[in-house]
Order: structure tokens, then sequence, then C-alpha cells
């Protein structure tokens, strides 16, 4: 049977094709429960398949989540249609690690889908007032195009670039602020993202500007909002009275400052940088946590905390200078937290995640929540695809 040339359809043919193929994905995702992972007792763990554990969580974010007319990711698995856009672009990542760990090019269509859906949805264009969201964007879509080669995601990502430099100012001695319209407040989360897009722009493009940009970044930060004692990253600085918030402690703040120093010591291969990680995750690992387990951030913008953190935590285990008894508790760490996810904190067989990785969220949750629980389980699945789960 011959294939048949994009060439022999007409323009609404084809988008047509490309509707059908986007409804049938999900319903067919949705109707594959044989490879869904139970736990199972071994002698002395539980066993879980991860491959499929992720195979699982990444496509029901997708059957649950996606809103198929207007090409994003909802509120909600129960019919809230609000778009947000910080949180589509950790949507975007965990697409991008499900296709980059099974090649599935079904992920593809939906990564181009969101290229438009959420570029339409705010306004045709990626400006935002918030600096950090901004950061997101560019940070997801750096990875689409190292995934995929697509010169779109490297456009948007260089445009976007162009309007986060214009956060710097010198109140507070320097940093990128908060948003727009708030010059004076600068926070930890709109320049560790930073730090790492500048590291990340150098390493695949090769401008010095680019690599001054991550230090210079990333100096302010550790100098202002980060305690050197014990590696807690303060949430931030109001440069108009020199108060710095120390009370408000997140673990994505933590996680982003690890993901800055692991991109430094990547880019010079200094051993202080790798401390500085080291530090801020053994805060995170010792004290943001309930028995051992992330703690409960809540749902908004804070059920995305505990992903975030995974995330760049799941980079600094792999880096080949860690100590191999730290690399090991770490990985300890990690794992324990996916298990409680998985056989206490999911909903199954629809895969859904709450706030609490202790707790089952019933019918209905949030995609913030739902994406840290994805990220989660993708960190641990790539983490066991590349050996680190057999020390």
């Amino acid at each position: 049977m011959h294939g048949l040339a994009i060439g022999q359809f007409s323009t609404v043919e084809f988008k047509k094709i490309i509707y059908w193929l986007l409804f049938i994905i999900p319903f067919y995702w949705a109707c594959d429960r044989d490879e869904l992972p139970l736990p199972e007792k071994g002698d002395e763990e539980v066993i879980i398949g991860w491959q499929a554990a992720a195979n699982a969580s990444s496509r029901a974010l997708i059957t649950q989540f996606w809103n198929r007319d207007g090409s994003y990711f909802n509120t909600d698995n129960n019919g809230n249609f609000f778009f947000q856009y910080w949180p589509n672009a950790h949507a975007l990542d965990v697409m991008i690690d499900a296709y980059e760990r099974t090649g599935d090019t079904a992920y593809r269509y939906y990564m181009d889908q969101w290229f438009q859906g959420v570029k339409k949805k705010n306004g045709n264009n990626w400006n935002n007032e918030f600096y950090d969201d901004m950061e997101w964007i560019a940070l997801a879509q750096l990875r689409s195009y190292k995934a995929t080669g697509d010169v779109k995601y490297k456009n948007a990502v260089l445009e976007i670039w162009e309007y986060i430099k214009k956060g710097w100012n010198e109140n507070a001695g320097g940093g990128i602020a908060w948003r727009r319209s708030q010059s004076w407040s600068k926070n930890a989360c709109s320049n560790g993202p930073a730090a790492i897009l500048a590291a990340r722009l150098y390493k695949e493009f090769g401008e010095e500007e680019n690599r001054q940009w991550a230090v210079k970044i990333y100096e302010w930060l550790k100098s202002t909002l980060v305690n050197p004692i014990n590696g807690a990253v303060w949430d931030n600085v109001d440069s108009r009275t020199g108060f710095i918030k120390k009370d408000w402690i997140f673990t994505y703040n933590q996680g982003t400052f690890i993901g800055a120093a692991v991109e430094l010591h990547q880019l010079f291969h200094e051993q202080s940088y790798l401390d500085d990680a080291i530090l801020a995750a053994n805060y995170t690992i010792s004290s943001l946590v309930e028995n051992s387990i992330l703690k409960n951030e809540g749902g908004d913008d804070g059920g995305l905390f505990k992903g975030i953190f995974v995330r760049y935590f799941t980079l600094l285990v792999q880096q080949k200078r860690l100590d191999v008894s730290m690399q090991r508790r770490f990985l300890q760490f990690i794992e324990l937290n996916a298990e409680t996810l998985w056989t206490q904190g999911t909903t199954l067989p629809t895969v859904l995640f709450s706030p609490n990785w202790r707790q089952k969220p019933g019918n209905t949750t949030g995609l913030t929540e739902q994406l840290s629980g994805c990220m989660l389980i993708e960190s641990v699945a790539h983490l066991d695809k590349n050996g680190f789960l057999k020390n």
C-alpha cells in the first residue's frame, strides 16, 4: 500500500486529519490499561515498573487535561478550561520528558499544537507581565528545540530572552525583577530560572554574553537570597527597604537554585558550584519534608513547586563528580517519594495526583499538582532507564 503525500490533501482535509489524530490518540491511550503498573511485593521492597508508570501518568496528562479546541492544558480535569500561562510551560516539559524517553511521535503532535495554542491564548505573542513566567516558557521551548530541531522553538526562545534581559536593574544591587510593573521586587523565582536559561543558551548557541549573564544572575542570587550556612533560598528582597522575606522558603526556589548551580558547574567544572547545589539539596530533603516525603505546598501555584524541585534535583543526582554515597542517598530519597506517590497518592486507573503525595485526590485534581506528580514519575523513569536505580 503506497503512502499518500501531504500535497495530495487540501489544507482543510489535512487539518481534519490532524484533528482526528489528536482525538483518537488520547482515546487510545485512555483505553490502553494493559500496561498500567500495579505495585508488587518483593521480599523486602515494593517493585514498580517505572517505564509503564511514566507512560500512564504522562498519557493521563493529555487524556484528562488537554483542551482540544484551544490546544493548551486546562486548569483542572473537571471542566475548568481557564488558561494559565506558566503551568502550560511545565506541561510542555512533561511532554518532552515522555517524548525523549519513549520516542513516541504522538507527543510531537501535542508539542506542535501547544506552540500554536499557548501563543494564541497569550495574545498571539510570548510577552508577559511576569519575568519568571516567560523564563519557564523559554526553558521548555529550548528543550523542545533540542529534542526536535524545529527552528520555531529556537526563534521563540531568543525572542523571549530579549524580554527577560530587560528585567535586570540595579535595585538591590542587581537581579531580575519579578514583574515589569514592580522593578523593586527581586525574587528567587525570577532569577534561578533565568540563570539556568542563560547557561543553556550559551551551551546551545555559544554566545559569550549569555555565559556572562548566567554568572551575573547566579552571583546576585547567591549573595542576596541564599543562606550561606544551610542552603535555604529566601523568596524575595524589597529593594525599597532592603527587607528579605526569609520565612518564605519553597521547594521550587530550592530547585531552581540547584539547577543554576549545576548548569554553572557543567560550564566551569568548579567544585564550588556543585557544593552550592548539594547544600541546597540537603536543606530541602531534611527541612521541607514530612517524614521524608516532600511536603504538601497546596494547589494552584504551590501545586507545581515539588515537581520543579524534583526536575533539577534529578539533574544534580546525575553529576559525575557527586560523591557516591551522597548520590545513593539522593536516589533513595527520590525513589521513596515516587514509591509513596504511586502506592499511596495516585488514583487509579485514571492516574491522578494530589498535592499530598500520601493521599489520593479522588476523581478531580488540578493541573499544577498533576504536573508535579508527572514530573516525579518521569524523573524516576529516566533514572531507571539510565541505570541509576540499580545501585
